[in-house]
């Protein structure tokens, strides 16, 4: 990873990409294209490839979704904010972020989960159609990304990405730019899934260097015994923003429900995981799932972090609230491609 950082800083024209091998001790590069300037206004088209700031992977935006950010970080009311969200309080204003969804090369798969502090690929997860289906259904390779996140470049190849979906969602047009465009085969499955894919909210927060961002997602619902229970998943990643290593030791979670209950969870670290974050290995993102016997709640909590000199301070995870979407036939948005 040093390697990619050292040449993504410097100017060099192309990108090599620094691969790693499963149960091998070595790495080797390959090299992907050409570096393109970021753009800093604007957005990025459908077919754009990418390399991700912070994880580094290889990626192709699908579409571009507008995002109300809940940043405890930054001083409130001010001119161009969103409406507050009920649910994280009413001193907290939105503000409009622009974030895509992204496949992920399948090669660099590996070298996210073992070398780049993801907990697992990310992946889509929801629960279908509620009436001909029990199953929890799971599209592996997608993942959301922030703009500020995307590192775009150009490739020759005219299938540079390994994904089972990149060429049924995208045809070669040497004439365009950038020359991957959108076949119908993804208009329709975005316009099919789009309640499941949509990114409405984003939540932050820091607290002693530690920035926390959740992004919930709703999953679906599932009726039983004259009961219906509402299912979401919760992206969290965690970046130290600071010099000195800090480790996630426990989770403490609050999950209020709109049926009148309030429960609380604690444990070891997430996911099985107590992540290190070291100024070479700075992030973490994982996501889970919760579920609700209500249409809507909200989550809130703590991570207790242990930095390296023994101090130990709880990181606060900002309120984030669980909405469920009316069981209606989806559309896909306005302008999304």
């Amino acid at each position: 990873m040093e390697v990619l950082r050292a040449v993504l800083n410097s100017q060099f024209v192309k990108i090599p990409v620094c691969l790693t091998v499963p149960h091998r001790s070595y790495a080797r590069l390959a090299e992907v294209g050409r570096l393109d300037a970021p753009k800093i206004t604007g957005k990025y088209d459908t077919g754009q490839l990418i390399l991700h700031r912070v994880f580094g992977y290889r990626g192709v935006v699908l579409f571009p979704w507008l995002a109300r950010v809940y940043d405890r970080d930054l001083p409130q009311h001010r001119s161009g904010d969103v409406e507050p969200n009920p649910g994280v309080g009413k001193e907290v204003r939105g503000r409009t972020h622009t974030f895509y969804q992204v496949l992920i090369d399948q090669r660099d798969c590996p070298y996210i989960c073992l070398v780049l502090q993801r907990a697992q690929t990310e992946a889509v997860t929801f629960l279908g159609n509620q009436d001909s289906s029990r199953s929890l259904y799971a599209i592996p390779g997608l993942d959301y990304v922030a703009h500020e996140d995307i590192i775009p470049y150009t490739s020759a190849e005219k299938s540079p990405l390994h994904h089972e979906l990149f060429d049924k969602f995208l045809a070669y047009d040497p004439d365009k730019d950038p020359p991957f465009v959108p076949q119908e085969t993804l208009r329709a499955w975005q316009n099919k899934n789009h309640p499941w894919l949509e990114l409405s909210d984003v939540h932050k927060e820091t607290t002693e260097n530690i920035r926390v961002t959740v992004i919930p997602f709703y999953m679906g619902f599932r009726e039983s015994h004259s009961t219906s229970v509402y299912w979401w998943r919760y992206c969290i990643r965690l970046e130290n923003l600071g010099s000195l290593s800090v480790q996630l030791r426990e989770r403490h979670w609050r999950i209020f429900s709109l049926s009148g209950t309030l429960e609380t969870v604690r444990g070891r670290g997430v996911v099985g995981q107590e992540p290190a974050l070291t100024r070479t290995l700075p992030a973490f993102q994982y996501s889970s799932h919760v579920s609700l016997q209500a249409p809507s709640g909200h989550m809130w909590g703590t991570f207790r972090m242990e930095r390296e000199d023994g101090y130990t301070f709880d990181c606060r995870i900002p309120p984030f609230s669980l909405e469920s979407k009316p069981d209606i036939t989806p559309a896909a948005p306005p302008g999304a491609l």
